[in-house]
């Protein structure tokens, strides 16, 4: 029978955490690759309309798509640094990355749909093809993706380093830490569109190529389905990626079992027992935690399993309920 309970909770989070150097080297990014890919949606639009090319207008606005949505993942930054200091944003708006990661995901998504559909029709109503300047532009488009994907690629490792020199200070105390969960799902939403969107040049210069050379017209729509399928398998993984940090799906992260493991380092009483665990993170390397404990042991407080729980600095609050019992 419960005779007593304590409830103390507490937070070492700061809305600091949600937006750091690494965040502004990875907008800069973002930002740099959406007007680079904005400038080579015009050009293409421009030029399938100058050289009456349908497969060049296609491109072009399959390109806008991802403009959008690598605007988005901008966005997304330029709002979680504009509201990082706001109160009513509890654990800050680091979220908002990740709705725009998710968002982007999605319309990734959508973007392998219409390719599917638009290659059905092309096979179905075959048009002529311009196979000479399509290639080069697409040619020209592929060298974009490549220069875009270096200066995303360029800003992760920037990230990266920011985090590691953080985590350097941190993890002193020998514990493993969920470093897979600790990717910026934005910056991967934008590096995936333009990973997709080289693939897809990739593939087009090969079916144009493969067209020019022995008049296969069949093998662009094929190629351009074939392209559909991998940027769908991107999108889902994506998807699946950031649902889980917007549902909060959290309790499989080796972070769990760590602060099990410190509760019961610290309440080493048989008759002591850890019944109700809630984690869910608040940051990409930051956590926030919930925990009922049972004990008979009228001498044991939340301070006591919060001092435990000091070792794993990526925990930033935790809220902590002692029940006694005779």
């Amino acid at each position: 029978m419960t005779h007593s309970k304590q409830n103390d909770s507490f937070s070492a989070f700061t809305h600091d955490h949600a937006f750091h150097e690494g965040s502004h080297a990875a907008e800069r990014g973002t930002h740099l690759v959406m007007w680079i890919t904005a400038a080579m949606m015009v050009l293409e639009i421009a030029a399938g309309w100058w050289f009456n090319s349908m497969a060049l207008l296609a491109d072009g606005w399959h390109m806008s798509s991802h403009a959008v949505a690598i605007g988005l993942s901008a966005f997304a930054y330029s709002a979680a640094r504009k509201y990082a200091e706001d109160p009513r944003f509890t654990f800050g708006t680091w979220k908002i990355e990740i709705l725009a990661g998710y968002t982007s995901a999605v319309f990734l998504l959508g973007i392998a749909a219409l390719m599917v559909f638009s290659s059905v029709e092309r096979i179905f109503s075959p048009e002529p093809i311009h196979y000479r300047d399509a290639i080069i532009i697409a040619a020209v488009g592929l060298a974009v993706n490549v220069i875009c994907a270096f200066i995303l690629g360029d800003a992760h490792h920037h990230h990266h380093g920011e985090h590691n020199h953080h985590h350097g200070h941190e993890h002193h105390h020998g514990h493993s830490s969920d470093g897979h969960h600790h990717h910026d799902l934005n910056l991967k939403s934008a590096y995936v569109h333009i990973i997709a969107d080289a693939a897809t040049s990739v593939l087009a210069i090969a079916a144009l190529a493969g067209g020019w050379a022995f008049g296969w017209a069949w093998l662009d729509p094929v190629i351009g389905i074939v392209g559909a399928v991998v940027v769908a398998v991107w999108a889902k993984g994506l998807i699946a990626d950031t649902g889980k940090v917007l549902l909060d799906r959290e309790m499989d992260a080796p972070v769990v079992e760590e602060i099990r493991e410190a509760v019961e380092a610290n309440v080493n009483d048989a008759k002591t027992k850890l019944v109700d665990l809630h984690v869910w993170r608040v940051g990409r390397q930051f956590y926030s935690c919930a925990l009922s404990v049972v004990t008979s042991n009228p001498h044991l407080t939340a301070s006591q399993v919060r001092d435990q729980l000091t070792v794993h600095e990526e925990i930033v609050h935790s809220t902590i309920e002692i029940h006694h019992r005779c």
